[in-house]
């Protein structure tokens, strides 16, 4: 495996999330590591006929105060929160494209499902008002690569510019893939992540077909319990995570404010079935493996594991196994947390969040918990930071999420 430590190194400068549980990085740690769950009733639609009626959904959100009210109006909820969070992220790395090579700065921002909501109201206008009155920017709002456009378009960024499908690993991959470009010389900054708003009647109905997610409906907040005995499925979230990503020359030489070093990076695939994972976590103990290797870190110097802990019965038994079978001993002593417990699963939107997670927690040295964890599988004995947030010594975390598919990705970060 190529040690990636001897190339390019790639670093963090920006942070921009949009979530159930906060519109801005400081609102979202802040709740997170206060506990805080965004899970709520379904008020989107109404879900009264469906078997789960729950999740995470951002709410109090206009985003004509985000961006151009025309801009908002064609684009679809997605396209919304992804642009939103890249342009705090943006923000905050103090990027200035009046003096910056327009061509040597990229954007992926992907997004596992993309303008779900888009899709639904239109087949709706096409079956009730005919084909003359569907939208023409149905298919530009639908796709899952407009939000990179879109933002590309915003600041002028002509360099590596699309979106990554991957179901669940998609925000991973993207950061990975956008990292990549960095270390070979194809651009000096890249903004890349996630962004999803599947909370619609159509992909509910279909998920709940395959009885995928939890029917906790009477006790929404304690309804995603990671790793816990009683858990019964995920429960969906919205929202996007985004990074800036620079080469650490590029940011040096413009003095900016580092957050770390985005040091790893491996993708995997199962091969074993479209939406079970590996029992023995085969594919995902590989994609941990070489996440480590290119980043030159041993197992033993890992200080913090931010799960993809779905809160289903098999991802999570799994995901412990394939933790186990990579850290052997210090698997024990790792602290491991799943913060789906406090935003639902944001599919193709959560390794953004969740890596903006890992870059707060080293920059915060403040371990986010994993909330109703009250009794514990017998098969899920690690240190998952039960309920209660907690200080620690943290200067590298590791990233992991899957997707349907058998896709498994994982990230390594770490303080320069």
């Amino acid at each position: 495996m190529e040690n990636l430590s001897s190339s390019r190194r790639v670093v963090v400068t920006g942070l921009g999330v949009v979530a159930s549980v906060g519109h801005t990085v400081e609102a979202f740690w802040a709740s997170l590591t206060a506990g805080r769950c965004g899970i709520r009733r379904v008020t989107l639609f109404d879900p009264k006929d469906l078997g789960s009626q729950i999740g995470a959904e951002v709410t109090e959100w206009d985003p004509a105060l985000h961006m151009d009210p025309k801009e908002a109006r064609r684009n679809d909820r997605y396209t919304h929160f992804g642009f939103v969070a890249a342009k705090q992220a943006f923000s905050d790395s103090g990027l200035d494209m009046a003096v910056e090579d327009h061509d040597r700065v990229g954007v992926i921002i992907g997004s596992g499902i993309g303008g779900m909501w888009t899709y639904e109201s239109q087949l709706k206008v096409l079956a009730e008002r005919g084909p003359r009155k569907v939208s023409p920017f149905t298919i530009p709002s639908l796709i899952g690569n407009m939000c990179s456009g879109l933002f590309a378009i915003e600041i002028g960024a002509r360099g590596p510019n699309f979106g990554v499908v991957s179901a669940c690993a998609t925000g991973t991959h993207a950061l990975g893939e956008a990292a990549h470009m960095i270390r070979r010389g194809d651009a000096d900054v890249m903004v890349a992540g996630g962004s999803e708003a599947a909370i619609t009647p159509f992909a509910y109905a279909s998920f709940c077909s395959m009885k995928a997610m939890s029917t906790r409906n009477d006790s929404p907040e304690t309804a995603c319990r990671p790793f816990d005995r009683g858990r019964d499925g995920f429960i969906m979230g919205e929202g996007a995570g985004v990074l800036v990503l620079e080469s650490l020359e590029h940011a040096q030489a413009r003095g900016a404010r580092i957050y770390c070093e985005l040091a790893g990076y491996a993708a995997t695939c199962d091969a074993f079935h479209i939406t079970q994972p590996d029992p023995e976590g085969k594919g995902l103990s590989m994609a941990m493996k070489r996440a480590l290797a290119s980043a030159a870190v041993n197992p033993e110097q890992v200080d913090y594991i931010n799960a993809h802990g779905t809160s289903t019965p098999y991802n999570d038994k799994f995901e412990t196994l394939a933790i186990k079978k990579v850290f052997g001993d210090h698997a024990r002593r790792v602290a491991v947390s799943s913060t789906k417990s406090m935003t639902g699963h944001l599919l193709g939107a959560a390794g953004g969040i969740e890596s903006v997670i890992c870059v707060k927690t080293i920059q915060s040295q403040t371990i986010a918990p994993t909330i109703n964890l009250l009794d514990p599988d017998p098969e899920c004995d690690l240190d998952y930071v039960p309920n209660v947030a907690r200080g620690a010594k943290v200067r590298t975390v590791l990233s992991n999420n899957l997707g349907f598919g058998g896709q498994n990705a994982a990230v390594v970060f770490r303080a320069l």
